[in-house]
């Protein structure tokens, strides 16, 4: 298909494989953060592909995998409620939370439904008057723009029966804590092409020259990953630091402006917990004031609900680049798509998920 196999060229992806053999001189650790592009380059064999040198390591870029616990308990204690009809995309249906998840839920006969849009919650909400209708809002940058426009479009309607339980996460915190942390080993970052189009790259300028590292803004086809990794590996050589921009075809340094300035509105930054990683500050969204009311937490009253992970799972180390899915105990075994420890193993944008799928045992 023109637009996407041009980015998947064989000829093109051997010629960038052999500049990176030409210029890679010593060991380098590289962190994709977006579970997306995890999958890509485990599927096409990238990983394998690559000189010796050069170790990818996967990061917490998978907003699924993130997502606590309680979060998944909440969700489940308000999908258990018959006055509710629980909305969400698919891949959350089955994240373990401490004893369930949201497709058990469905089968016991909560009303638990697959939406594309939150904006079909919305709709949903309006056609059920008598019901309160909830939209599991998870995600990084890229899912907060339509997340906020269900919200204000909401409260703008007078659809009081829609709210949101929010779990919004964003990428440069992440990035600074994984950065801050002792034993890290990340020597350059491929940052998720889909939250910079929404975003842009200039909250990476600050990290990068901080942290003096270079950061390469990729996208998700092959060939960019291996020309972003690429690019990465010949500012390491060269001793360069800062934010350059592989995916120039979706990505500006301002981002999307219109789309920031509605998540401004809406949402205001606030410490957030990453499921296996902890809190980290100012890495999330919450509602602001004016929008509280739409907040599921509140009005369902689960906000106390805790939960604790399971000891076995090491999916917060796999996700700050510390360990790799084939080096957990359980992989394969005690864990499994059909049996999750965590949610890495289940999400289609998980690492456990990409390492069990195409055989990197």
């Amino acid at each position: 298909m023109r637009f996407v196999d041009e980015y998947r060229g064989g000829e093109d992806a051997g010629r960038l494989l052999n500049a990176i053999r030409g210029v890679v001189t010593r060991p380098w650790v590289i962190m994709e953060i977006c579970g997306g592009q995890t999958h890509t380059l485990i599927k096409a064999g990238i990983d394998r592909m690559l000189p010796e040198e050069i170790t990818l390591v996967h990061g917490p870029g998978c907003p699924v995998c993130v997502t606590p616990m309680r979060l998944i308990d909440q969700a489940i204690a308000i999908a258990r409620r018959p006055d509710v009809i629980f909305t969400s995309f698919g891949d959350m249906l089955r994240v373990p939370g401490s004893s369930a998840d949201l497709l058990k839920v469905k089968s016991e006969g909560g009303d638990v439904r697959i939406v594309y849009s939150p904006l079909d919650a919305v709709k949903i909400a309006e056609a059920n008057p008598g019901k309160q209708v909830v939209f599991f809002a998870v995600g990084f940058e890229t899912t907060a723009p339509a997340n906020a426009m269900a919200v204000w479009r909401a409260e703008r309607a007078g659809v009081e029966n829609f709210s949101v339980l929010c779990s919004h996460v964003l990428v440069p915190p992440a990035m600074e804590a994984i950065l801050g942390a002792p034993d890290h080993r990340v020597q350059g970052f491929l940052a998720a092409g889909h939250v910079c189009t929404v975003m842009g790259y200039w909250e990476y300028e600050p990290l990068a020259e901080r942290h003096r590292i270079p950061v390469i803004v990729t996208g998700f086809e092959p060939l960019d990953l291996i020309q972003g990794t690429y690019m990465a590996v010949a500012a390491l050589e060269e001793g360069r630091h800062g934010v350059e921009n592989q995916y120039s075809r979706s990505v500006t340094r301002d981002g999307n402006t219109a789309a920031q300035q509605l998540m401004a509105e809406v949402f205001e930054v606030t410490d957030r917990e990453w499921r296996g990683i902890g809190i980290i500050p100012d890495s999330g969204y919450v509602l602001r004031e004016k929008f509280v009311a739409f907040d599921a937490s509140q009005r369902f009253d689960v906000a106390d609900i805790e939960a604790s992970e399971s000891e076995e799972c090491i999916a917060g180390l796999i996700m700050q680049g510390i360990e790799k899915p084939s080096s957990c105990p359980a992989f394969g075994t005690r864990c499994t798509p059909e049996k999750p420890l965590g949610a890495p193993m289940v999400s289609t944008e998980g690492a456990c998920a990409a390492y069990y799928q195409y055989g990197r045992n």
